[in-house]
C-alpha cells in the first residue's frame, strides 16, 4: 500500500520524493493578514503548511524535497528568504509541540505524585481496626482516587506524549527539507 502512495509523487535523480508546491507568485505562499512584514517574518499560508504536513505524513520515512514552482524565476536572495521563512515557521511549530510535551509530562508527574500520596494515605488509614461504615467508604474512596490518579498519569504519559513526539519530528523534517525552485516555463 505504501508503495502505491509513493508512486503518486515524482522523484529526484537520487530517488527522493518530491513534494510539489505551485503558486503564481511568492505572496501566495504566505498569509494575507500581515502584508507589511518581510517574507522571512510572515506566517506560511495555513493551507500550504497543512498540505506539507499531510504529504510528509503520507510519505512516512521516505527522504523528500519540496519543489516550489512559481510563474517566474526567483532571485537567490528571495529563494533564501523563502527557505528561512519555511525553516522558522516549522521550527516554531516544533517548539510549540516541545512546550506541549513539557506540559503533558509535568501534568503526568503531578498526577503520579498525587496518586502515590493518596495511596500512601489509604494504606495508613486502612489498619486492622474496626471502623464505622462511613470511614470505610472514605478510605475506599481515597484508594480509588489514588488508583485513578496513577492510571491518569500513566495514560497521559503513554497516549498523549507519543503523538506530540511524532509532530515534533515531523516539523523538524519539514523545517530542514531541501527546497528546489523552478519557474513555470521550465516545467512545461
Amino acid at each position: 500500500m505504501k508503495e502505491k502512495i509513493l508512486e503518486r509523487y515524482d522523484r529526484t535523480d537520487d530517488n527522493r520524493v518530491i513534494i510539489d508546491v505551485s503558486a503564481s507568485k511568492v505572496e501566495e505562499l504566505y498569509e494575507d493578514f500581515d502584508k507589511q512584514a518581510p517574507y522571512h517574518r510572515k506566517d506560511l499560508d495555513e493551507e500550504l503548511a497543512s498540505y506539507l504536513v499531510d504529504c510528509v505524513r503520507e510519505i512516512g520515512a521516505a527522504d523528500f524535497v519540496i519543489r516550489i514552482t512559481l510563474d517566474r524565476p526567483l532571485s537567490a536572495e528571495l529563494q533564501a528568504r523563502i527557505r528561512t521563512s519555511l525553516y522558522k515557521f516549522f521550527m516554531y511549530q516544533r517548539e510549540l509541540e516541545v512546550a506541549s510535551v513539557k506540559r503533558i509530562l509535568k501534568r503526568s508527574l503531578m498526577l503520579l505524585f498525587v496518586g502515590f500520596a493518596l495511596l500512601f494515605l489509604s494504606f495508613r488509614l486502612h489498619g486492622d481496626s474496626v471502623r464505622p461504615f462511613y470511614q470505610n467508604v472514605l478510605i475506599e474512596g481515597v484508594t480509588i482516587a489514588a488508583w485513578v490518579s496513577l492510571w491518569e498519569s500513566l495514560s497521559i504519559a503513554l497516549f498523549n506524549w507519543w503523538p506530540s513526539h511524532h509532530r515534533i519530528r515531523l516539523n523538524f523534517r519539514i523545517a530542514n527539507a531541501e527546497l528546489l525552485f523552478q519557474a513555470q516555463s521550465s516545467r512545461l
